[in-house]
C-alpha cells in the first residue's frame, strides 16, 4: 500500500524533504518546472504518512482512502516511475543565513500572492529580518483569492500555510496601498534595504485578429476575476443568454472557465464564488462550451489532472474533436495521460439532454464576427473555415505582466529583465531591487512553483547583502507611515484584514458556504476599521 498525490497538488514541494525514503518526484533539483504535479513511487513508499501531514492543500491520500473520482491517480503515479525509475538523492536542507541585527535588513515586498509570501517566509526564517508587505487591495493572497477556481477549495487552503507570516512581529502590512499611486518605487528604496516585486502577470494576451475589440469578446482573466469577486471586476457584465460560449485557448484556466460556466447552482453554491456571479450563472442559458486549441490534442496546455476533473461533472458530456489521440513513444507522462483520458472521453456515449464541453483542436481563430457586438468566431481548420456562433467569447491564451514605474521592462516577454531574480537594467544588475513569480519568469507554473522561484530570488538578495551591495542609508520604517498619512492614505493592517476575513466567513456560515466575499472596497474598509 502507498500514499498517492492527486488533483489538488500545488507543487510547493513541502512534502519532498519530509519523506524519509526520498520517493517523491520530481524534486526541485530535477525537471521540476516541466512536471505539472508531483508523484509518489508506490513501490518505495513506506506508508508513514509524513507527506500527507505536510501537504498544504490536502492533495495526498492513503491508497485505500482515495475518493472514487481520484482513483485514476494511482495509475498516474505508477506510470511516472515506470518512465522515470526512482534514484535516491536525499536533498539537503536549505542552508540558513546567520541572524542579523534588528534594523540591519528591512525588505519591502510588493504583492501578497504566493510568490510574495514564499519570499517573506524564506526571509523570516532568519532572525532579525524585517519585512514590509504592500498590497493594492485591502485583502491579501493574490491569485489564491482571485484566481483559483471557486470549486477548488482545497487548493485555496494553501493560504493557511502563510498565516505565520502575518502573525510575525517583524512584519508590517500595508494593504490598500498601491505602489505607483500612493508610494513611488524611489520612496520604497529610500525606506528599505531591498525591494522585491511579486506583482504577477494579470493582463491577458491579445488575439491579434480582426474584430477582437467587439463587445462580447473578453479576456478570460477578467471573467475569472469577476466570478472570484475581485473588486475591479465586480461590476463587469457577461452575456449568458446564448446556448453556447467559446473559449479560445486550452490551458488550465480555459478548463476552469468551461467548468464554471456549466456547473449547476447547487454545486456552485458550495463554493466561495462571488454572489453576483452565482446569481448570474444560475440564470445562464449556456449549455455548450467550445474550447478551441490551435494545435493538435498532443499539445494541449491543460494538465491531465484538470482534464480528468471534467469527466466527473454531473450532467455534462465531454466531446473531443481531434484528428489524432494516439500515444507516441516520445510523449511524456502527462501528455500520454491526457491523450488516454481524451480517448476515453471520445468513446463515451453522448446523452442528448446533457450539457457539453467540446474540446476542439487544430482550429485557429482568424476573426471575431459581429458588427456592434460579437456574434461568433471564425476558425480555420486546415483548408476549411467555419464560423462558430456565440455571443460570449473568452480568450485564454496566456498572461503577461505590466510595466512597473521605475523598473526596466521587457514588453515582448511581459516580464522585468532579471538575473535569477536580481533586476537587470541598461547598466547591468541593480542590487537591492528584485523580482519573483510571474513578473520574473513569465506566466507559467502552478502555485507551488513560486516556492523555488522565491527561494532563488532571496538567495540573490542574501548574496548582495553579504557582499555589502545593499544600501545602508535608509530611513526609519516609520517614514512609510508618515508619507501615507500626509497623503491621506489609510493602510489596512493585519488586524483589519482579519476583521474582513472573519466577517466573510461569518456571512458564509449563514448560508452554508465557505465565505461570502466583500466585492466593494468601501465595504471592506468599513469592516476592517469597524
Amino acid at each position: 500500500m502507498a500514499y498517492v498525490i492527486t488533483q489538488n497538488c500545488c507543487k510547493d514541494a513541502s512534502c519532498v524533504p519530509v519523506c524519509p525514503v526520498d520517493c517523491i518526484r520530481p524534486t526541485p533539483a530535477g525537471d521540476f518546472d516541466l512536471a505539472p504535479m508531483l508523484y509518489i513511487d508506490p513501490v518505495a513508499c513506506i506508508d508513514c504518512g509524513a507527506c500527507m501531514e505536510e501537504c498544504p492543500v490536502g492533495a495526498i491520500y492513503y491508497e485505500d482512502d482515495l475518493p472514487s473520482d481520484q482513483r485514476r491517480f494511482l495509475d498516474l503515479n505508477a506510470a511516472y516511475f515506470a518512465r522515470h525509475p526512482l534514484e535516491m538523492s536525499y536533498p539537503t536542507t536549505v542552508r540558513d543565513h546567520p541572524s542579523v541585527e534588528r534594523g540591519e535588513l528591512r525588505v519591502a515586498i510588493v504583492g501578497t500572492g504566493p510568490a510574495a509570501l514564499y519570499a517573506a517566509s524564506d526571509l523570516l526564517r532568519i532572525g532579525g529580518v524585517e519585512v514590509s508587505l504592500f498590497e493594492g487591495l485591502p485583502t491579501p493572497f493574490g491569485l489564491i483569492r482571485a484566481g483559483v477556481a471557486p470549486d477548488h477549495q482545497r487548493t485555496k487552503e494553501v493560504a493557511e500555510s502563510f498565516r505565520h507570516v502575518f502573525a510575525d512581529s517583524k512584519v508590517n502590512c500595508y494593504f490598500n496601498v498601491e505602489i505607483g499611486r500612493d508610494l513611488t518605487h524611489a520612496e520604497l528604496v529610500a525606506s528599505h534595504h531591498a525591494v522585491i516585486y511579486a506583482v504577477g502577470a494579470s493582463r491577458s494576451r491579445d488575439l491579434g485578429v480582426p474584430g477582437e475589440d467587439l463587445p462580447g469578446n473578453h479576456a478570460a482573466s477578467d471573467f475569472v476575476a469577476w466570478y472570484n469577486g475581485h473588486p475591479d471586476h465586480a461590476g463587469d457584465e457577461y452575456d449568458l443568454s446564448g446556448e453556447r460560449a467559446v473559449v479560445i485557448g486550452n490551458g488550465n484556466v480555459a478548463l476552469d472557465v468551461a467548468r464554471l460556466l456549466l456547473m449547476n447552482r447547487g454545486d456552485l453554491a458550495k463554493t466561495d464564488i462571488a454572489s453576483h456571479a452565482l446569481e448570474a450563472l444560475s440564470r445562464s442559458n449556456i449549455r455548450e462550451v467550445v474550447v478551441l486549441g490551435r494545435r493538435g490534442a498532443r499539445y494541449a496546455a491543460f494538465s491531465s489532472a484538470e482534464l480528468l476533473a471534467l469527466g466527473h461533472l454531473p450532467g455534462v458530456d465531454v466531446v473531443v474533436e481531434a484528428a489524432d489521440l494516439t500515444v507516441g513513444e516520445d510523449d511524456d507522462i502527462d501528455t500520454a495521460a491526457k491523450l488516454g483520458i481524451m480517448s476515453e472521453f471520445a468513446a463515451r456515449t453522448v446523452h442528448p439532454g446533457n450539457k457539453r464541453i467540446v474540446l476542439r483542436f487544430d482550429s485557429v481563430p482568424t476573426e471575431i464576427i459581429g458588427v456592434s457586438q460579437a456574434t461568433g468566431v471564425r476558425v480555420r481548420a486546415g483548408d476549411d473555415e467555419q464560423v462558430i456562433d456565440s455571443p460570449l467569447i473568452l480568450r485564454s491564451i496566456g498572461y503577461v505582466g505590466e510595466a512597473i514605474p521605475g523598473l526596466p521592462f521587457d514588453h515582448d516577454a511581459g516580464v522585468v529583465p532579471n538575473d535569477h531574480g536580481r533586476v537587470v537594467g541598461t547598466n547591468g544588475a541593480e542590487p537591492g531591487v528584485y523580482v519573483t513569480g510571474w513578473i520574473k519568469r513569465g506566466a507559467r507554473g502552478v502555485i507551488g512553483t513560486n516556492r523555488q522561484c522565491a527561494r532563488e530570488t532571496v538567495g540573490k538578495l542574501w548574496q548582495d547583502f553579504d557582499e555589502g551591495l545593499l544600501s545602508l542609508d535608509v530611513t526609519a520604517n516609520s517614514g512609510v507611515g508618515e508619507l501615507l498619512a500626509q497623503r491621506g492614505v489609510e493602510p489596512i493592517d493585519t488586524v483589519g484584514w482579519r476583521a474582513i476575513d472573519t466577517a466573510e466567513r461569518l456571512r458564509g456560515r449563514e448560508v452554508e458556504r465557505p465565505r461570502v466575499k466583500f466585492v466593494d472596497i468601501a465595504e471592506m474598509l468599513v469592516t476592517a476599521r469597524g
